[in-house]
């Protein structure tokens, strides 16, 4: 079984790429948390295929519609808005979905149709004799499951798969703002060879910052044509992913991912390390081949006397750490990066074989692509981080430390 999270708060997911929808559960979330629909469609529309102009041209709207798990006592309020209609044999059967309520602490349930398909462009890929794309899960996802699988746009491999991701660690960044404060951001710290000469962790440094210095940074992010707060790299970095879209060809990406406000405590130190489960987390999405902690790679170099952080008696004065320390949350800013590779799928001719293995040079025939997945990236990977954090916590409050105020300083 695969989920996000768990076993407190845990995340399923069900669709393909170019499937009608992509249907999400979420398990274990507390009751007595209002989500608004409109509050958790903005992260599903900073992933959506068609929000950036850097990203693939497949436009979907990618609307969500809750189906369970929300009440309030206002019948008209919670109702309030999405609609379903389905035509089934001459029939048509019509329903409201959940727009504003409360956790009830049961299963929530939400579903994002598809409709934007070209599935048409994917008949290269058909049965044995189809074409494997280097990089991509084609030869490995029909040997495994005998043949039997969706070439469609990747299928369940697909980056669409995330939207559960994107649904999850929503509702969970809203309990988690709501009950300490935590705000998650990302920004893009390097495309290609480009690197970014400001990063969002050095300018937030040890210390949570205040809610009007994560408002101005979330400011910044939106203002730049890929999600960074550095203005002048995000214009060389844009440049560089349109020259590269032109050439066929693809980049990678370095991301970094901040959390603020985050309780100390919170995780174990070894097996179920919250390290272990975020780099996992974070290190297991689409694309991703590296995943950091705090200061990361370049504590190689470093000595033990310029990598630990001074400790004082109202806190760590430095953030080398990234947040963790034993897989444990210190209170400071929870800090990773996380390196994507180029987008498999290119229009470049490429040395490949057939699914029976017959060698052939590959060229793409059809298809949408982002020529940079990481400039989709940042929303998903803020979610898998709340999916993470919230399951820790709900863990911490129900262990012993139960009732006890998380606090170390």
């Amino acid at each position: 079984m695969e989920i996000l999270g768990g076993p407190h708060y845990a995340v399923a997911g069900a669709g393909e790429s170019h499937g009608p929808a992509v249907t999400t559960i979420i398990h274990g979330c507390p009751p007595g948390h209002r989500i608004r629909r409109t509050e958790v469609q903005p992260y599903l529309d900073r992933r959506r295929p068609g929000g950036n102009k850097h990203g693939t041209p497949r436009n979907e709207k990618d609307k969500v519609v809750f189906l369970s798990g929300l009440y309030r006592d206002d019948v008209d309020l919670l109702l309030t808005g999405s609609r379903l209609s389905v035509d089934v044999d001459g029939a048509t059967f019509e329903t409201e979905g959940y727009e504003d309520g409360f956790t009830t602490g049961e299963p929530i349930a939400a579903i994002v149709l598809s409709t934007s398909k070209k599935s048409g462009d994917y008949t290269q890929f058909t049965g044995p004799g189809g074409e494997v794309r280097p990089g991509h899960t084609d030869l490995v996802k029909y040997h495994q499951s005998k043949g039997f699988v969706d070439i469609r746009g990747g299928g369940r491999s697909s980056y669409r798969s995330t939207i559960s991701d994107v649904i999850g660690g929503s509702v969970a960044r809203i309990v988690l703002k709501q009950m300490f404060g935590v705000e998650i951001l990302s920004s893009i710290t390097q495309v290609g060879t480009l690197k970014a000469t400001s990063r969002l962790s050095e300018s937030i440094g040890a210390s949570n910052p205040s809610a009007e210095t994560i408002a101005d940074y979330q400011t910044k992010l939106d203002a730049n044509e890929i999600p960074t707060i550095d203005a002048a790299f995000a214009d060389q970095a844009s440049e560089l992913i349109k020259e590269t879209r032109k050439r066929g060809d693809s980049l990678g990406a370095a991301v970094e991912v901040v959390a603020v406000n985050v309780p100390p405590l919170l995780g174990q130190p070894l097996y179920q390390s919250l390290k272990v489960r975020l780099m996992g987390a974070l290190g297991g999405l689409n694309a991703v081949q590296s995943c950091e902690i705090g200061a990361g790679v370049a504590v190689i170099e470093r000595v033990g006397s310029e990598n630990n952080d001074p400790i004082r008696r109202d806190g760590y004065r430095s953030n080398t750490h990234g947040g963790l320390l034993g897989g444990i949350t210190t209170g400071n800013p929870l800090v990773a990066r996380v390196g994507f590779k180029p987008t498999s799928t290119i229009n470049l001719p490429q040395e490949s074989v057939t699914k029976d293995l017959r060698e052939i040079e590959f060229e793409l025939a059809k298809g949408r692509h982002d020529p940079c997945v990481g400039v989709r990236a940042g929303v998903t990977l803020e979610s898998r981080m709340a999916i993470e954090l919230l399951n820790a916590l709900l863990a911490y409050q129900g262990s012993a430390h139960a009732g006890d105020a998380i606090k170390l300083f």
